[in-house]
């Protein structure tokens, strides 16, 4: 599998899926995905049941990333909030999430407790301390390949001009590929991508629900963007589904009459290779 530096060299936009835990980075691998994208929200959602307000702490990723990574080989994009702290504190978190195998970080600029980019209410650190921890991630990963995407979520707090400033003194600094969070118009985005999108690669975030003018990836490639962020699709699709399931057997009692289909514990058990380890633990008797 060609890794996240390489596929950034291919053309076209690189379309990448919210994962949250060895299911659905399978399921996003086995769909013919090349990169998944692990946010603190995905985490947040799945694994505690609370919202993107900045409650999940740096080794309940690592944990999510060592979990993930023992049986999948899949390129992951890691959402890392604001580094969890200063630059001391980001060199810590880079050294953690490369260890676990991240091949790529998204730090944004927002002051620590951060929240989600389409909340309001948001404030962002000053420009030099986010190019400070910028220069501390550089310093402290052990490879070139471990790739920094640099967010900044100050358009929607200080203005688009100042978003605009910030993400090129990001670029300077030494930020592999730029996220400026929630453009509001299409004209925008198509500043953005003239200005920037030579440079460095761009992402721009398609949550269902949120505040993005364009909708498919399509049209980020026309505007010179290079990834599309898909953090919780599979979720927004699992919960109505869920709770519809739920529904009927609190009603019926039973799974069988159930009218969508439902997958069997063969099914499950022959998508997660259960017969190929079987086959291999037979080799040590």
């Amino acid at each position: 599998m060609a890794t996240l530096k390489q596929r950034l060299q291919q053309p076209g936009v690189i379309k990448a899926p919210g994962v949250f835990d060895g299911l659905s980075c399978r399921l996003v691998k086995n769909a013919g995905f090349d990169v998944g994208f692990v946010s603190g929200a995905g985490i947040a959602f799945s694994r505690f049941g609370v919202a993107d307000i900045g409650l999940v702490t740096i080794k309940e990723v690592t944990d999510t990333i060592s979990a993930i990574r023992e049986y999948n080989d899949l390129p992951l994009i890691v959402d890392i909030d604001t580094g969890f702290g200063n630059a001391i504190n980001t060199q810590r978190t880079v050294k953690m999430l490369e260890t676990a195998g991240a091949n790529a970080m998204q730090m944004e600029d927002q002051v620590m407790p951060k929240r989600c980019g389409h909340m309001q209410g948001k404030d962002v650190v000053a420009t030099s301390e986010m190019v400070g921890k910028i220069k501390a991630f550089v310093d402290a990963r052990a490879s070139d390949d471990t790739l920094l995407v640099a967010r900044t979520d100050a358009l929607a707090v200080n203005g688009f001009d100042d978003a605009m400033h910030r993400a090129a003194q990001y670029i300077d600094a030494g930020a592999d590929i730029l996220f400026v969070e929630a453009p509001q118009s299409y004209e925008q985005m198509q500043i953005i991508g003239q200005e920037f999108g030579d440079k460095v690669p761009l992402v721009h975030n398609l949550v269902e629900g949120g505040n993005s003018p364009i909708d498919n990836a399509d049209m980020m490639q026309s505007l010179n963007y290079k990834i599309a962020l898909y953090p919780i699709a599979l979720l927004n699709g699992f919960i109505p589904k869920a709770e519809h399931v739920l529904s009927h057997i609190q009603q019926t009692g039973d799974t069988q009459s159930y009218q969508q289909p439902l997958w069997d514990l063969q099914q499950i058990n022959d998508l997660l290779g259960a017969g190929d380890m079987l086959a291999q633990a037979e080799k040590y008797k």
